[in-house]
Formats: C-alpha cells, sequence, structure tokens
C-alpha cells in the first residue's frame, strides 16, 4: 500500500477516499487524521539503520538517519529535517496541552507529529515523529563482497 517505489514527480492532491485506499488503517488514522502512535511501538522508533525517512504519503525526504537521536520518548526523533522546505509546521492550541507545534508534510499535508525546542546541539530542537508516517530508504551499503 504504500512505498516510495510508487511515488512520481507528477503528485496530485488525493481525496480522503484515495487515501484510504493507498494508505493502511493507522497511517490514515495518523497522517490524515492527526492522530498518533503508542511511544516505544513504531518501527523506527529505535532504529539505528542509515537512510533517509520519506513521508509514507507521498515519498518526499523528510529527515537523514545522520539527524536522529535517541529522546527516550519512545518515537523517532531527530533535530533537523532533510531540507527546511520539506516540512511545515501549525502552532496547535489545545485545553489540556496548550501550545505545541506540529510537523506537517509540506508537500501532502501528512501530519507527521510535533516539534519541541529541548533537543541536542546544533540545532536544539526534537522532531518527535510517529514511524507509522515515515518509509526508510535504507542507504546501500559500501561493503564489497
Amino acid at each position: 500500500m504504500s512505498g516510495a517505489s510508487e511515488i512520481t514527480d507528477d503528485w496530485t492532491e488525493k481525496s480522503e477516499p484515495q487515501w484510504r485506499e493507498r494508505l493502511t488503517p493507522e497511517q490514515f488514522r495518523i497522517t490524515r487524521k492527526k492522530g498518533t502512535e503508542r511511544a516505544f511501538s513504531g518501527e523506527y522508533w529505535d532504529s539505528k539503520t542509515p537512510g533517509v525517512y520519506l513521508c509514507v504519503c507521498c515519498g518526499l525526504p523528510l529527515f537523514e538517519s545522520e539527524a536522529k537521536f535517541d529522546s527516550g520518548t519512545g518515537w523517532p526523533s531527530f533535530y533537523e529535517p532533510s531540507g527546511e522546505r520539506n516540512v511545515a509546521t501549525v502552532q496547535e492550541r489545545t485545553f489540556f496541552l496548550g501550545c505545541r507545534t506540529e510537523v506537517l508534510c509540506a508537500r501532502c499535508d501528512a501530519h507527521l507529529g510535533h516539534v519541541f525546542s529541548d533537543g541536542p546541539q546544533p540545532t536544539g530542537m526534537r522532531y518527535c515523529i510517529n514511524s507509522v508516517a515515515l518509509e526508510l530508504e535504507e542507504k546501500a551499503s559500501d561493503a564489497k563482497e
């Protein structure tokens, strides 16, 4: 259902029925309905595999594995996106949580997670992202066989 190999350069917006057809129910709930996965339950929260994390909805490169760090939160955390123009942020105000900053895919508006200012240097930021919103494109091994 998901996969960067399905993505082409001729990106077009999709309707809710098209998203439901393309994504798993969990991917749809999180990326299109602004849900979240349970801490320590996602595929990538503790992954050390080198590569690029793509948007599961449209394949846009979002985060490099080199910017990933263990935040202890149970979600994949990054100190910066792979490109400033690849993610968008929106201020959220909720009764229970006050104000926080939502992170979205800049191409398809998929909900990815939230960003906080308690991350490591060099940026001091912590992009706390749902695994289900990502697809890891692994780097080719440099090892010769």
